[in-house]
């Protein structure tokens, strides 16, 4: 199971490596962003720190999010062109063609990662994250990059071509928007507002911004960490079960 898992991840990783586009929406895009929102667009926003302080938490959630349609792609790729048939008569555990994807995923969401803080620092952000208050946001951004990992495949299953499985991921892409990403939720209008309150992204960022500005928040802590495990539970079932009944 082990050699197969990282037989997959090769493959996978080459894959994405070759591919200019998905390199450019996983690592790129989300720098583009940033530098649109902070440098650019900073100075229009109110928020009572500097804007490159408080961006860079949900900065590095977009980072997770912008490649995820490359993977959904991949995963309804392998399913209707027959590399799934091809792998089950060379006996290659079924586990471990699903677990490559999402480990491939998770690797280029750290690549994206290390490149957004690269970004911040040059733009002046300035945390006050102990050693580990950033093991946190390491540990958050994994378990993250983790449970939309889950998400994306199975999402990339169960659509009916590689052309929908890259749309399926929009949600993802645009749901950081509508969170407490840019702007305050408190800030935004009425309705909106509660949305961004409650959806799941909300937290997970107000949980980075807390541990990189050295004061965390257990109840945002919980609500990210119940959320981001509920998200992989779903995204793994999901996945398993079609793949069952596809493979």
């Amino acid at each position: 199971m082990k050699s197969h898992s990282m037989v997959m991840l090769r493959r996978n990783f080459k894959h994405i490596t070759r591919n200019p586009t998905s390199v450019f929406n996983a690592v790129l895009m989300p720098v583009v962003v940033m530098l649109m929102f902070v440098y650019m667009l900073g100075d229009a926003f109110s928020v009572g720190v500097d804007y490159v302080d408080y961006a860079t938490p949900g900065m590095l959630l977009l980072a997770v999010c912008y490649g995820l349609g490359s993977v959904a792609t991949s995963v309804n790729s392998d399913m209707t062109k027959g590399i799934i048939n091809r792998f089950k008569v060379m006996d290659v555990s079924r586990g471990a063609v699903l677990t490559g994807h999402v480990i491939a995923s998770l690797l280029t969401n750290l690549v994206a990662i290390a490149a957004i803080i690269g970004v911040a620092f040059l733009l002046g952000f300035s945390p006050s994250a102990s050693l580990l208050d950033w093991l946190g946001v390491v540990g958050v951004v994994a378990l993250l990059g983790f449970a939309a990992g889950w998400l994306t495949v199975a999402l990339g299953m169960a659509a009916k071509s590689p052309e929908t499985a890259g749309l399926s991921s929009v949600p993802l892409v645009m749901l950081p928007f509508f969170s407490s990403a840019i702007v305050p939720a408190e800030k935004m209008g009425p309705g909106l507002r509660e949305f961004a309150e409650y959806q799941p992204f909300t937290p997970i960022i107000e949980t980075l911004r807390g541990l990189l500005n050295g004061t965390p928040s257990s109840g945002y802590a919980i609500a990210a960490i119940a959320w981001c495990v509920g998200i992989a539970l779903v995204g793994y079932l999901w996945a398993s079960a079609t793949f069952n009944k596809r493979a």
